[in-house]
C-alpha cells in the first residue's frame, strides 16, 4: 500500500519563512537615495512620503501575516500535497506585494495612472487575504483531523469569522481606487494598523 504524501510542518515553515523575507526585505528597495540637485535634501527626502507610506503599511501588513502563518501552521501536526499548494498559492500572493508596493510609491501623487495603481495595491492585498482566508478554512474545516490539537466547531468558526474581517475593507480599498487612490493607502494602512493591535492578532490564539 502506498504511503500518504506528508511533508512535515517545520519545512514548510522553513519556506514560507523564506519566501516572506525576501518579499520584505526587497519593499526597502523601493525607497531610494535622493540624487544631489538643486533642491535641498530635506526637500528631496519629504517628496519621497509615497515610498515610506506604502513601505510601512506592505511591511507591517507582510509581518502581520507571517504572525499569522506561523499561528496556522502550528496548529497543525502533519502536512500533505493539498496544503502544501494552496501555500504557495499564499506566498505567490506575498511575493507581489514588493511590486504592487513600488507601483504604489511611484504612482500615488501622479497625474495619471494612479488610480490604477491603486487598484493594484489594493488589489494585490486583497488576493492575499483570500488566499490566507482559503487555506485557513481548508486546514480548519477539511483536514481537522490533522490539528495538532482538537478545536470545536465553535472555536473554528471563531478563528475564520476573525480572519475574514480583513477581506472586505480590502474589497472597499479596491472598488474605491478609481475615485481617490489616498483613500485606498488610507484603508490599507488602517487595516495594517488595526492587525498589529493585540486585540486583532493571531498570537496566542493557536488553539481559539
Amino acid at each position: 500500500m502506498r504511503e500518504p504524501f506528508v511533508v512535515s510542518t517545520n519545512r514548510l515553515e522553513s519556506f514560507s519563512d523564506g519566501v516572506i523575507a525576501v518579499a520584505i526585505t526587497l519593499l526597502v528597495l523601493n525607497i531610494r537615495v535622493p540624487v544631489p540637485g538643486a533642491a535641498s535634501l530635506a526637500h528631496d527626502l519629504g517628496h519621497q512620503w509615497p515610498a515610506y507610506a506604502a513601505y510601512a503599511t506592505s511591511f507591517i501588513t507582510i509581518g502581520i501575516i507571517w504572525i499569522n502563518h506561523h499561528v496556522m501552521i502550528a496548529r497543525l501536526a502533519r502536512t500533505d500535497h493539498s496544503i502544501l499548494i494552496l501555500n504557495l498559492v499564499l506566498l505567490l500572493t506575498i511575493g507581489l506585494l514588493p511590486f504592487a508596493t513600488d507601483l504604489m510609491a511611484q504612482y500615488l501623487n501622479g497625474s495619471h495612472g494612479q488610480h490604477l495603481a491603486a487598484a493594484v495595491y489594493g488589489g494585490a492585498f486583497l488576493l492575499m487575504a483570500i488566499a490566507f482566508f482559503a487555506l485557513n478554512c481548508f486546514i480548519l474545516l477539511r483536514k481537522g483531523h490533522m490539528l495538532r490539537v482538537e478545536l470545536s466547531m465553535e472555536a473554528r468558526w471563531r478563528i475564520l469569522a476573525r480572519g475574514f474581517t480583513g477581506i472586505p475593507p480590502y474589497v472597499i480599498a479596491t472598488a474605491i481606487a478609481p475615485v481617490s487612490q489616498y483613500a485606498t493607502m488610507a484603508i490599507c494602512a488602517g487595516i495594517a494598523l488595526f492587525y498589529a493591535l493585540p486585540i486583532a492578532s493571531g498570537v496566542n490564539q493557536t488553539t481559539a
